[in-house]
């Protein structure tokens, strides 16, 4: 028998549960798209100023982390479907609002920072609950192909999404496009009201600071989950040069915004090419070498980058690193997934879910800021190396994470 490349599409045609959250995350996520385009557009509309469309998507780190904290505490002591009900519904409102914002003669500044900054917060919200919902779905031994599909939806709205966002905003406006991610949260909300329910697995537990801190303690002796978190941070940190984008198409490139466009468009098709075919990674049983592997390609790709004058060979590169960046991620909600009992899962996604949000934030400044001292190039070159190295430091220093081995079929004791 040929061996499988594609992804397992068994996830879709075995579990009811898991068909109602994939159909309902890429309607929400297609629509959530939409808003990340139109409020930048609206912002530098209204005020013409590239720092206040900085700084509202400065201000929604904050509520998107603190959300996805206290949503991981939630969802290990409550129904998760019910968690994810409740924010879907608060999410409608929160697009309702933006809607009616952008309706009014003179919109207010001051309520798209409140209202975007409650839209993240509540996104941080239902993501640990939906991401730690998944292995109670499928069997084990489907977690890669359901994980696969996760990233698909992902990557399916990253490139679509702005795509129909910019044909709306022009035909329609900015209030329908605004109106159109309510109405995609709306078919998330009946997706979770069919899902069945979720209850927590123990009793005993209660939500709040002291259980964060339980979950932060798990970590403790665990190298194989330090490990998940340590190298997406290294990886996001210094191998993200997406904020040098702009300055690479004028300087380097010499290209206007249809090139700029390819250049975030490119690690997208890589992830989605890279998430259609993970039929293989189902057969990895030392996943820690592997993801540091993937994470080492990732850096290497960024770094030739950063030194190639020619704009196709650099789209080539970063579909490289986007397919490389996609096997870890998949890899990794694995690996953290099948390491630890139901009781924690809520908790553990929700530290995941603050590294993937905050580390490209961190990852922009700090490009942003060799770049200030150096050039946009050495950034981008020395950024990849970095996290080359890192990666490699984070095997030596973990070597529980690097030795990682997971049988197939297997779950953390609940």
């Amino acid at each position: 028998m040929a061996p499988r490349i594609a992804v397992d599409l068994a996830p879709l045609r075995e579990s009811r549960d898991f068909r109602l959250l994939f159909a309902g995350l890429l309607v929400s996520m297609l629509g959530n798209q939409l808003t990340t385009v139109a409020i930048p557009f609206q912002v530098f509309s209204m005020t013409h100023s590239s720092l206040q469309v900085g700084l509202v998507s400065l201000a929604q780190l904050v509520p998107l982390v603190v959300g996805s904290l206290i949503g991981g505490t939630l969802g290990d002591v409550m129904d998760r479907r019910r968690l994810m009900v409740i924010s879907s519904a608060l999410s409608a409102l929160a697009a309702a609002g933006l809607m009616a914002n952008a309706l009014l003669p003179h919109p207010s500044l001051v309520a798209i920072y409140l209202i975007s900054a409650l839209a993240a917060g509540l996104l941080g919200l239902a993501s640990p609950a939906r991401t730690a919902a998944i292995p109670r779905m499928v069997r084990p031994e489907l977690l890669v192909a359901a994980y696969s599909f996760n990233q698909i939806v992902i990557q399916v709205a990253t490139i679509v999404g702005p795509a129909i966002a910019g044909i709306l905003i022009a035909t329609v406006g900015l209030p329908w496009t605004f109106g159109l991610d309510a109405a995609s949260f709306g078919g998330l909300l009946v997706t979770s009201l069919l899902l069945r329910p979720l209850p927590p697995q123990h009793g005993g537990q209660t939500a709040g600071l002291r259980s964060i801190l339980a979950g932060m303690s798990y970590l403790r002796g665990r190298q194989a989950l330090q490990g998940i978190y340590l190298i997406d941070l290294n990886a996001m940190i210094f191998g993200m040069p997406r904020a040098l984008f702009p300055a690479l198409a004028a300087g380097l490139f010499h290209v206007g915004p249809q090139g700029l466009g390819l250049l975030y468009a490119a690690p997208g098709i890589g992830a989605l090419v890279g998430a259609s075919t993970t039929g293989w990674a189902e057969r990895v049983e030392r996943r820690g070498r592997a993801v540091v592997v993937a994470v080492i390609i990732w850096g290497a790709a960024v770094a030739v980058m950063g030194a190639v004058p020619w704009l196709w060979v650099a789209l080539v590169l970063l579909a490289i690193a986007g397919w490389a960046d996609v096997i870890s991620a998949v890899l990794r909600n694995t690996i953290l997934q099948t390491s630890i009992p139901d009781a924690m899962r809520s908790r553990l996604s929700s530290f995941q879910m603050a590294v993937v949000q905050g580390g490209p934030r961190l990852g922009d400044a700090e490009a942003g800021a060799v770049a200030a001292v150096s050039s946009t190039e050495l950034s981008v070159i020395s950024g990849g190396v970095a996290c080359v190295l890192g990666a490699i430091a984070i095997a030596r220093l973990l070597p529980g994470f690097w030795e990682e081995r997971h049988q197939p079929g297997e779950l953390a004791p609940t």
